[in-house]
């Protein structure tokens, strides 16, 4: 009898794609998150980091020995809850034939390298965020997540925590209301 192998043949992938917490994910460390996917795949899980939640420290302020790097004033992302004691450096590369890809995990020299090159953003990063196999397909069914193909613009917009409502407005006319909406409805 043949293996049924109709999950893997179905399955899709969703690395390179965006999620956006839904609003009703408004708590916690996923409030307003915009979460850059670099794996994906129902059998291994998901793997990814938060894009747009920078903090007030930057790489020097951290890391003595870069300070006199151009890596020096780069803002530090907390990238999830996973591994929050590990800072990482990750490239965001957008091309006209692959469009986006993210490439986690890279050494301090070569993110020396690539800072200010027009075809990449560097982020140094503190923490990730993961899915064990299945995780991730059951939050998009309860409407946890919104997923979304990255555009070049991305490259352009400032990786802040506005960059959630402007991506989720961009979607449609009802994405723009509920980026509108306050934290509680019920306390207006």
């Amino acid at each position: 009898m043949p293996a049924d192998n109709s999950e893997s043949e179905h399955s899709i992938s969703l690395r390179g794609q965006l999620l956006l917490a839904a609003p009703a994910l408004s708590d916690g460390t996923f409030d307003h998150s915009v979460i850059l996917l670099a794996e994906h795949s129902s059998d291994e899980g998901a793997f990814g980091a938060i894009i747009n939640h920078p903090s007030d420290t930057s790489v020097g302020d951290l890391v003595p020995h870069l300070k006199s790097t151009p890596l020096a004033d780069l803002p530090i992302h907390r990238g999830g809850p996973l591994s929050t004691e590990e800072l990482t450096f990750s490239s965001i590369v957008w091309s006209p034939e692959g469009g986006l890809a993210y490439l986690p995990r890279i050494s301090a020299e070569a993110a020396i390298e690539l800072i200010g090159k027009q075809s990449h953003i560097v982020q140094a990063t503190i923490g990730h965020s993961a899915w064990a196999p299945g995780q991730l397909e059951s939050e998009l069914l309860g409407n946890t997540w919104i997923t979304l193909r990255p555009r070049e613009d991305l490259m352009s917009e400032p990786h802040d925590i506005n960059l959630w409502k402007k991506l989720l407005s961009d979607i449609s006319p009802y994405h723009a209301l509920l980026s509108q909406a306050p934290k509680n409805p019920l306390l207006n």
